[in-house]
């Protein structure tokens, strides 16, 4: 990939797929079924930063357009088991040099469907979507963020490759925790092409 950075997720050859798994730009319908499967779950909606009480509050807030260009639906053999959240946003960058850091960070969330926990699709999916960061976007940095209590998360993202960055203190509110700790992970471009993607 030259260094041309594409500006968003429609300039992807859609699907990707993997092994696996199939990712794609996720539409209105995926949302409400993910919200029916397994976002409207307390174990789930545990660690979401704004989990939604009701499928309306949700569709309204994730099937608005401007949002849901940036989710991705993951299938595995045809039904979806995770919506996969990839934000292209600017760096950091002193303002005279800012038009060089344009559209060259992904901010990545996710929610996978219990039912299919502990068969490494998590794993597949992640390792696709930096794919699409690194590969196809040309971006230069991804990063995400979780609670320090959620482990799943965190292994996650250790298991890619991604690195632990950041370990805040008490730095986040959780509803039912309180004042918690809060870990911060990142992948440089260099970092992707240096990992065995066979």
């Amino acid at each position: 990939m030259t260094q041309r950075h594409l500006s968003s997720l429609a300039d992807v050859e859609w699907p990707v797929r993997t092994q696996r798994l199939l990712l794609r730009p996720a539409t209105a319908a995926d949302m409400e079924q993910v919200w029916r499967s397994w976002r409207h779950r307390d174990d789930v909606a545990q660690w979401m930063t704004n989990p939604s009480p009701d499928l309306d509050t949700y569709l309204a807030r994730l099937a608005a357009p401007a949002r849901l260009a940036t989710i991705l639906a993951v299938e595995h053999e045809g039904r979806l088991v995770m919506d996969l959240h990839l934000r292209v946003q600017d760096s950091y960058a002193q303002t005279d040099v800012a038009e060089r850091a344009r559209g060259t960070l992904a901010n990545l969330g996710w929610s996978m469907d219990p039912v299919v926990h502990g068969r490494g699709l998590a794993t597949e999916a992640l390792r696709a979507a930096l794919g699409v960061c690194f590969d196809q976007l040309g971006l230069h940095r991804a990063e995400a963020v979780c609670f320090a209590d959620n482990a799943a998360s965190w292994r996650l993202m250790e298991r890619v490759g991604m690195r632990r960055e950041g370990h805040y203190v008490k730095q986040g509110f959780h509803r039912a925790l309180g004042w918690v700790d809060m870990y911060a992970y990142g992948m440089l471009a260099a970092d992707w092409k240096a990992l065995d993607h066979a």
